[in-house]
């Protein structure tokens, strides 16, 4: 996305502006990535006054960060394109297993993703689900109703708490509206303000939704995707685990897990975050490498090569039980999901 971002813009002044700010993170040892760009570039608005920075303005600063917000913007709006993808689309087997699934309590679904990949999901798999909003012509965010999970109680809940695309703050009606277009006002783009925005709503109601679930008494979070960069969410993560004594957050992390990075140390610190990476994984807040105590039968080996792959041994070396972790790929995550909706199903006795 970074590169998309930064190609599409044309202007000389904004080109050069934007290889003296590539320096300057260089230089900083932080990543060329796009919230650390539209950081740099904010924190430049913020303080250039009457002056230039980098060859701009102020006003230069406030129609680049505009282009870049415009830009992923356009990115995210994959929806438009729907017919070419959605019958391959991973978030409809996602879907599927929502709704073959027998549950008393309703799948809750918290993402900081603005696209429509979710709600083109559920709605391919004819899943109801409800997100804040009600109303039919310009469909408006209830906070009361997020609150009160007594309204359509069995439907699958969609919370994005970074915003969507088509949200829209209608400031003399004073509420926000979806128009599902995409010239979104109150998306939380990726910089150093993301904090800030998130304490309005209806991001606020979302934060307490989540606190609430982890709460709950037995409650169970999967995370999948993040990366633990948002101290927002980690803070709203780790306040409410410290707050339940049976609830447990299990991140299935994609990126490379060490020892002493930042998201390790997050699982050390709180025995109620588990962290699954692909060789290793933070568990009760010790750290350790994947490892099966037994070796599997031949009929196991079967559904643990679902989510466990173990390293090719020689055959004349010894069994060692090592290997990688699947699950931490949400594409490996949702075919395990919908592997056991089928044993349930088949276990259950309505199959022939």
């Amino acid at each position: 996305m970074t590169k998309r971002i930064i190609d599409s813009i044309s202007e000389e002044k904004y080109k050069k502006a934007l290889e003296m700010i590539k320096k300057e993170l260089d230089e900083s040892n932080i990543k060329y990535y796009i919230e650390y760009i539209l950081s740099n570039i904010t924190q430049k608005e913020q303080v250039v006054g009457s002056e230039k920075l980098c060859g701009l303005t102020k006003d230069d600063f406030e129609k680049l960060r505009e282009k870049i917000e415009k830009e992923m913007i356009k990115l995210a709006s994959v929806h438009k394109k729907k017919d070419s993808f959605i019958h391959n689309l991973l978030h409809c087997d996602f879907a599927q297993w929502i709704a073959q699934a027998s549950r008393k309590i309703p799948v809750e679904i918290f993402t900081t993703n603005y696209d429509y990949l979710l709600e083109l999901g559920l709605e391919y798999r004819n899943v109801p689900y409800f997100d804040g909003f009600v109303g039919s012509f310009e469909p408006f965010f209830s906070t009361s109703l997020v609150e009160d999970l007594k309204f359509l109680p069995q439907c699958t809940k969609l919370w994005k708490l970074h915003g969507s695309l088509g949200w829209y703050l209608d400031k003399e009606n004073k509420k926000i509206i979806r128009r599902y277009q995409d010239d979104s006002t109150i998306i939380v783009f990726p910089s150093l303000l993301k904090y800030d925005n998130s304490k309005k709503q209806p991001y606020v109601s979302f934060m307490d939704r989540l606190t609430k679930f982890i709460k709950e008494d037995d409650g169970v979070l999967f995370v999948s995707g993040y990366s633990f960069n948002d101290q927002h969410i980690n803070d709203v993560l780790l306040n409410a685990l410290d707050r339940t004594r049976t609830s447990h957050v299990i991140a299935l992390y994609f990126d490379k897990l060490s020892k002493d990075s930042h998201v390790a140390k997050l699982g050390i610190g709180q025995p109620k975050l588990s962290i699954y990476g692909k060789n290793n994984a933070v568990i009760g807040g010790k750290f350790g490498n994947w490892k099966l105590k037994t070796k599997p039968a031949r009929d196991e080996s079967i559904i643990m090569n679902l989510y466990f792959d173990e390293d090719v041994i020689e055959p004349e070396k010894a069994w060692t039980g090592k290997g990688n972790y699947k699950l931490q790929d949400f594409a490996n995550f949702v075919k395990f999901l919908n592997y056991l909706n089928y044993e349930n199903y088949r276990n259950s006795g309505d199959s022939k």
